[in-house]
């Protein structure tokens, strides 16, 4: 039997009441103190639980800080409001910056042999409201929202039905729940980990008016639909209830931060949750922070606003090739920019799509010898030097080497600069007619011309594909590049409109075991290597088509056999080999990795790191380093 049981942070019992009577004397956030003065809020102590998570900044290397403080970033849309849920990093279970399990909403929690699931709760915990949040905000969830068929059609979420069906949920007293499978289910606490994060609990207390079951007056139903737009009450409750996108300013959570402003708006404002439920060492209520103050811009101009001193922290919208503009901001703003390390596979990378609808090149890009030739013309080096002063390592699309799986055969895979081998692949394939200006022919006749495409958000991509273009024009092969949205973008690579796109390379560059594989295999419509492929495992079935080609049908019967295992070296070594095909197979042709990230902030801003990793997958972006302990230091 393989068990895990993680604490609080290693305090249990006595450690906890020291901290709550600490609370007491910490001081409120002046924020805060108009309601309190009111009555309209409780102290400190009768807000947080009775076992907050204590979360010691001395023993991270980090200064325990003061209330107060509006932080203002740029955003590229309304959409990106999810930003702060992801940066706010609150998990039922969450990563450390070591990328270990850890409990964090949760008191702790007990994992036996990966299917039998079991959760605590924080005696006295609250939502954003000040209402309790028990047990039966995750009965509600099971039994009214995931088991209801109109609210949850497709009858749940791939990660809680890895094998086919649901597990058995059970809540066994109002702090404690747990979910068992009859067989492993190892992708549960990474999915819950992670920075688009499973949903398995809501405000019940909330939630039940726009839920039929509950709401019984059928006019305040109708006046409620017909207020939100939508015509069905499952509609309205899936919109009310939206967590990962906080929309809805009424919504309860559990986030260091709350959005207050409904949209649409230019400008959305996050304010501190007063329930929060971690605690320094010293005895404060975190976040520090009182606000986060989102700033809608075109996505194409946010590095400009951020270099003219309009962000007090930026992340998102800024890139590699921005770096010398905002470094050069330090000089007239009090702002500092460090650089992190991307943690992708890679930060370029180009992917044929194995789905095109054109015949021709579809059967071109499911043969190993053209994807291995397209990656061995591609001269890294240079690309390395001209775009990213060196800073970055020629690379497959594959794990770094600050991941635990890495291999230097995976990161070598077809990436030595070799025209001439890349050159008798393409003769082997039968490529070997050319017209007058050298490029090759077809099996039809017509031009090797491949059309790569682009979402058009980035310029560091556009200088990248002219230096590949000359890279192919020298094995006779002519690039061109089309530059669109990123919705129309993925739209055309479904509908097999796009041969190739240029994009990032594998979400998660620094795995371990313990992490989900799915990447690396067709599971996702997004992918843009093998969209309907991805479809068809994404839809169990129902949409799409399945994978014909041996090598990516392996890698999802590898995956399955991951989903299968409660043994931890039985996952490594299903991981080695699908890293192992991926690789070998080029699935998509990775071209830099490690390359540096600029990270914008005031420079009283403190408890960034100097250097991170930075990603969605898993680090959250900025969700590991805990942006609810950055504060200001006043000079």
């Amino acid at each position: 039997m393989v068990t895990r049981r993680i604490f609080l942070g290693g305090l249990v019992g006595a450690a906890i009441a020291p901290a709550v009577l600490r609370a007491e004397q910490a001081g409120e956030p002046e924020f805060l103190k108009e309601r309190l003065a009111s009555g309209s809020l409780p102290p400190m102590a009768e807000r947080i639980p009775a076992r907050p998570r204590i979360v010691n900044l001395k023993e991270m290397g980090l200064q325990p800080g003061t209330y107060g403080g509006t932080v203002r970033t740029i955003i590229g849309g309304q959409r990106d409001i999810r930003f702060m849920t992801i940066y706010g990093y609150a998990r039922l279970v969450g990563y450390d910056k070591h990328l270990q399990f850890q409990p964090d909403i949760l008191a702790d929690f007990h994992a036996e042999d990966e299917r039998v699931f079991t959760f605590t709760l924080r005696e006295g915990h609250k939502w954003s409201d000040g209402q309790p949040f028990t047990a039966d905000d995750f009965r509600y969830w099971w039994e009214d929202v995931i088991l209801n068929e109109k609210l949850t059609p497709g009858g749940g979420a791939l990660e809680l039905r890895p094998h086919g069906s649901l597990p058995r949920f059970e809540m066994l007293d109002p702090l404690t729940v747990r979910y068992t499978w009859e067989k492993p289910n190892p992708m549960f606490l990474p999915t819950l980990a992670g920075p688009l994060p499973l949903v398995i609990v809501g405000p019940a207390h909330y939630l039940k008016q726009f839920h039929k079951k509950f709401q019984s007056d059928e006019a305040k139903m109708e006046q409620m639909m017909k207020a939100s737009r939508v015509k069905k009450w499952q509609d309205l409750h899936i919109k009310m209830a939206r967590s990962y996108r906080p929309e809805n300013p009424n919504l309860p959570t559990l986030d260091p931060w709350r959005n207050t402003t409904p949209l649409p708006a230019e400008q959305f404002v996050f304010e501190r949750n007063p329930f929060f439920h971690r605690v320094d060492e010293t005895g404060r209520q975190l976040p520090y922070l009182d606000r986060f103050v989102l700033n809608v811009s075109s996505s194409s101009i946010i590095a400009a606003k951020a270099g003219a001193g309009e962000a007090d922290l930026q992340a998102t919208g800024i890139d590699f090739n921005d770096y010398t503009f905002l470094k050069e901001a330090e000089k007239r703003f009090p702002v500092k920019v460090n650089l992190w390390k991307l943690a992708r596979g890679s930060r370029i990378t180009l992917l044929p799509n194995l789905n095109c609808a054109d015949e021709v090149w579809r059967g071109l890009f499911r043969d190993v010898r053209l994807r291995r030739a397209l990656s061995l013309a591609i001269n890294r080096h240079e690309i390395n030097m001209v775009a990213f002063y060196g800073l970055g390592t020629p690379s497959a699309d594959t794990v770094l080497p600050d991941s635990p799986l890495f291999k230097p055969e995976y990161a070598d895979a077809f990436v030595k600069f070799d025209p001439d081998e890349a050159n008798r692949l393409l003769d082997e394939l039968g490529l070997t007619k050319r017209d007058d200006d050298g490029i090759r022919l077809l099996p039809d006749g017509r031009r090797a011309e491949i059309t790569v495409e682009t979402a058009g958000e980035s310029n560091l991509d556009t200088d990248v594909l002219e230096l590949v273009h000359d890279h192919w024009a020298n094995i006779g092969l002519a690039l061109f590049t089309r530059t669109s949205q990123r919705d129309v973008f993925r739209n055309r690579a479904m509908s097999g409109s796009i041969m190739m796109s240029i994009w990032y390379g594998l979400d998660n560059g620094v795995p371990t075991a313990d992490m989900s594989p799915s990447g690396l295999a067709p599971t996702l419509d997004d992918q843009l290597q093998w969209p309907l492929w991805g479809m068809h495992y994404l839809s169990a079935g129902q949409e799409g088509v399945a994978p014909d080609l041996p090598e990516a049908a392996e890698l999802v019967e590898l995956l399955k056999q991951w989903g299968s295992t409660a043994k931890f070296e039985e996952r490594q070594v299903i991981w080695h080999r699908m890293l192992s095909i991926y690789t070998q197979q080029v699935f998509s042709i990775g071209l830099i990795n490690s390359t540096p990230q600029p990270i914008l902030r005031a420079a009283k801003l403190q408890n960034l790191p100097d250097k991170a990793l930075y990603g969605f997958d898993p680090t959250s972006y900025l969700g590991v380093y805990m942006p609810d302990a950055f504060w200001y230091k006043e000079a």
